[in-house]
């Protein structure tokens, strides 16, 4: 009886070590994933020189990024909503911080897929919409401002559709931001940065921000710079309507903005010489737009979600910019960080050997600045009264748009090398161009800008564009790239002028999507342990202020 005894006791003692093993080997492996994820980002510092600015602008610095700050936990709301429960029910590190990074429990750059346990599939709406909500249903509701891309929609306790405005949902805390900025306000000493100020704290006590964007394409002088309130759209992914908190702290480069000032005045010439029917160019890009180079000191909210933004291209109210045109900015300390981490590494793996000198820093930031130029020219309003091609186009819009501007970036290169304006190698801009399909397609599909290129990719493979070699690396066909160029101009400017939410859904049903040799090749910068993007190390103790 002894022996049995104890050869149970045994048998017990092996099965709970067993089990504590297995469930060690679980935790491992969940652990290994965790870090694999975390593995796709590096940690950059943002820093620039403060020595240039003056006494009043280094107290400005840490009032804005206060303000700036509060952008962080609107937009929080606006992807997922309450995060405490979320993030009390974590107990692994690694996976609340890959949490913090996304903005909630979905990987934006794996096609926002979930990475928690028991948590469901991304909700195309966010929490602008109720989850259950149709987009039937939507269309045929009545709702107040109901075309309003500042404000939440919500049940009442019948179950009926009704809105509630940004101001109303976040009142306490727009009105502390709203305070920063007005103390913010009171030691700026470039009088077109003040009077930016003052507007923009009151448009975020009411919505109403036409008038402050109209004052920061007034601008022209000031050094510190802050972009702040409700402003892109791609976190609704179920209309493409409802404008997220964002922020950036800027401080302008003004040697590098000299250098680019000249660029905007051929705006209205780029825009007559489209690849494109007259019908789709006939309106007249602003002329009054922007063009500096700034170094970021702090992100926070939709630009700090997922991949980050290394150019901003603002306002985006289409009156705005038919009067006045929009203000470029080119963040060059992110994205310096970008090209030498992730860039040239990508070329090195996947550019021909031959064509690597043709990676240069230079076409990289012009790529990115025309880029954003770019989004100045083609089309804002519909030719067959569908409205603005941002409405008639619904989630599809903002891929398309950055497609636009990608492929009309290399097109403005390409004319104004032509007109001698440009001087460096065309080739130079062409194959940094390719590389940068690969880095930024790997932002996924979640994201406008991995769309885009996921779609400029197998276009340009279409048209041969490029030709893959047999150790993996792509050589661009520069004559062929050309060709590719026009012809992709001309379909997404047809696309958009006419408003075909049908047409495009196409395009991007068959063209935006990676191929299972695409997904191979990405796979080895992955194996190469190639970060896809950046995280910052950021704030007023950073900047040693």
């Amino acid at each position: 009886m002894k022996n049995i005894a104890m050869i149970f006791t045994m048998l017990l003692l092996f099965s709970s070590c067993k089990q504590d093993k297995q469930e060690e080997k679980v935790e491992e492996k969940t652990q290994t994933e965790m870090q694999k994820n975390l593995s796709k980002y590096v940690s950059v510092k943002l820093t620039t020189d403060l020595a240039k600015l003056s006494e009043n602008e280094r107290k400005m610095i840490p009032i804005l990024i206060k303000a700036a700050n509060k952008m962080n936990s609107l937009f929080w709301h606006e992807a997922y909503g309450d995060n405490t429960e979320l993030l009390n029910s974590i107990s692994d590190e690694d996976t609340k911080k890959f949490i913090m990074i996304n903005y909630g429990p979905w990987d934006r750059l794996n096609g926002n897929k979930p990475f928690v346990q028991s948590v469901s599939e991304k909700p195309a709406g966010a929490n602008f919409y109720p989850q259950d909500m149709s987009k039937e249903e939507f269309e045929a509701s009545e709702i107040d401002d109901k075309s309003s891309i500042y404000n939440f929609v919500r049940r009442d306790e019948t179950g009926k559709l009704y809105s509630i405005p940004y101001h109303k949902q976040f009142e306490s805390e727009v009105k502390e931001v709203s305070a920063l900025l007005l103390e913010a306000s009171e030691l700026a000493e470039d009088k077109g940065l003040q009077k930016y100020l003052e507007l923009r704290a009151k448009a975020l006590l009411d919505d109403e921000y036409q008038e402050s964007d109209l004052a920061w394409m007034d601008m022209k002088t000031n050094t510190i710079d802050i972009v702040i309130g409700p402003i892109e759209t791609y976190e609704d992914q179920l209309f493409g309507n409802k404008a997220a908190h964002e922020a950036y702290v800027l401080i302008k480069d003004q040697e590098w903005s000299e250098r680019l000032a000249k660029f905007s005045a051929y705006l209205p010439e780029l825009q007559k010489g489209l690849p494109v029917d007259e019908a789709y160019k006939q309106e007249t890009p602003g002329t009054d737009s922007d063009l500096n180079a700034y170094d970021v000191v702090y992100y926070a909210g939709d630009c700090n979600a997922g991949s980050k933004t290394i150019a901003i291209n603002l306002p985006n109210d289409e009156e705005v910019q038919l009067q006045k045109g929009t203000r470029r900015l080119q963040l060059k300390n992110a994205m310096k960080a970008k090209f030498d981490k992730i860039l040239v590494p990508i070329s090195e793996v996947l550019i021909d050997s031959s064509q690597r000198k043709h990676i240069t820093f230079d076409a990289f930031f012009a790529n990115t600045m025309f880029h954003e130029v770019a989004h100045g020219l083609g089309i804002k309003n519909t030719i067959n009264d569908k409205g603005t091609v941002r409405t008639a186009l619904q989630e599809h819009s903002s891929a398309l748009e950055e497609g636009k501007a990608d492929i009309l970036g290399l097109y403005m290169i390409q004319q104004l090398t032509k007109k001698g304006e440009l001087t460096e190698d065309i080739k130079d801009h062409m194959v940094t161009f390719m590389a940068g399909i690969f880095r930024s397609v790997r932002f996924g599909a979640s994201s406008a800008h991995g769309k885009a290129n996921m779609i400029r990719f197998n276009f340009f493979k279409e048209k041969g564009a490029f030709s893959r070699n047999e150790d993996g690396t792509y050589k661009v066909n520069f004559e062929n790239m050309e060709t590719a160029m026009t012809e992709l101009s001309n379909l997404i400017l047809t696309l958009q002028g006419n408003g075909d939410y049908e047409g495009v859904a196409k395009l991007v049903a068959e063209m935006g999507i990676v191929t299972e040799e695409l997904q191979a090749d990405l796979d080895r910068l992955s194996s190469a342990d190639i970060p896809v993007d950046v995280i910052f190390e950021q704030g007023t103790e950073v900047l040693g202020l």
